[in-house]
């Protein structure tokens, strides 16, 4: 008889059954005696030795976040400690540049820290085509979608991107814009990107508008990237009213840009953003923004990892709705 054996007779995860032994706070009274009884039963003893390699086995999680400039998921990490703290495990953060392979980097750290399970914020999906199948413990997407991956070990939670896109110029056309332009993620590396492109060519077409790839120009996920993106689309389109630009961030360089080209924001060009982070509010002018709910991401996040870590669940992928927050960067024509 093995902790394994009991687990699997009681339907609960080894790691339950060992902090119900253990006697841990935090497990139920009635899982406490269904796996005492299991345990009386077939005269389980644990095994000394085998109790104190148990103790040496890493209890951390790790959080891999893509971009070193975030505050979006500054906000979703804070959330993520908080609750690994109450549960008894560490959650140790690694950021990683935008253009970097977070797959590999997670394969390097298994080897490294032997994680017990792995959050990543933001991630490429044609990373995870390649190399994700040589990771063997849980996993969750954060802030991508990953269903369409199909890999057991890997649940994912994020916004509908291509709805929360649409809804941003939605609002610019419901405002009587009808020259926008669009300051986009870089395709190759952010599945997201082309998911919000997707959701704006939705809006153009509802609305009964061309969309001109000439209006939108790609950018990194930065202030100062954002910033020389819209010199350079204001460059071609200078007859823009509207910017869309794919998250908070980007939207407040594309708002100092246009200062320093005389644009006045909204008078002469309004600002959509993307996010929702705090900052937006405390902007000068307030910025008008996609909000995503961060604490709701955080949340589903850590609780989809310890399901499949705890309860041995199968993956699941969650998708939730942005809302439009608005500010003082949009003027209405009507």
């Amino acid at each position: 008889m093995t902790i394994k054996d009991i687990a699997r007779l009681s339907g609960y995860g080894v790691s339950t059954v060992s902090r119900a032994l253990n006697g841990h706070k935090d497990i139920s009274e009635e899982t406490k005696k269904k796996i005492n009884e299991i345990v009386k039963k077939y005269n389980y003893v644990p095994n000394a030795n085998a109790r104190q390699l148990k103790q040496n086995v890493s209890k951390n999680i790790l959080i891999i976040v893509k971009g070193s400039f975030n505050l979006f998921f500054s906000t979703i990490i804070e959330h993520i400690q908080v609750a690994t703290d109450k549960a008894g495990i560490s959650a140790i953060v690694h950021y990683i540049g935008e253009d970097d392979n977070e797959v590999k980097m997670a394969l390097r750290l298994c080897i490294e820290q032997k994680p017990i399970g792995i959050i990543f914020l933001a991630g490429n999906i044609n990373f995870f085509k390649e190399e994700f199948d040589g990771i063997k413990i849980p996993c969750v997407l954060s802030t991508t979608y990953a269903r369409e991956l199909e890999f057991a070990n890997l649940s994912s939670v994020c916004v509908n991107d291509m709805s929360g896109a649409e809804k941003a110029i939605d609002h610019f056309f419901d405002s009587g814009h009808k020259k926008i332009g669009i300051i986009s993620g870089e395709f190759d590396k952010a599945n997201a990107a082309l998911l919000r492109l997707d959701g704006c060519k939705n809006s153009f077409k509802k609305n009964n508008a061309n969309f001109d790839s000439d209006t939108y120009v790609e950018s990194k996920f930065s202030i100062s990237a954002a910033y020389e993106a819209t010199k350079a689309l204001l460059a071609k389109n200078n007859d823009v009213t509207a910017i869309f630009a794919m998250s908070d961030i980007m939207g407040m360089g594309a708002i100092r840009a246009l200062n320093d080209l005389g644009k006045k924001v909204p008078e002469d060009v309004s600002v959509i953003g993307f996010d929702g982070i705090e900052l937006a509010n405390y902007y000068t002018p307030r910025l008008t923004t996609i909000s995503q709910p961060e604490k709701e991401i955080a949340a589903i996040s850590i609780n989809l990892l310890m399901d499949m870590i705890e309860k041995n669940k199968p993956a699941s992928h969650v998708l939730l709705e942005a809302t439009l927050q608005e500010g003082d960067s949009v003027k209405r024509f009507k």
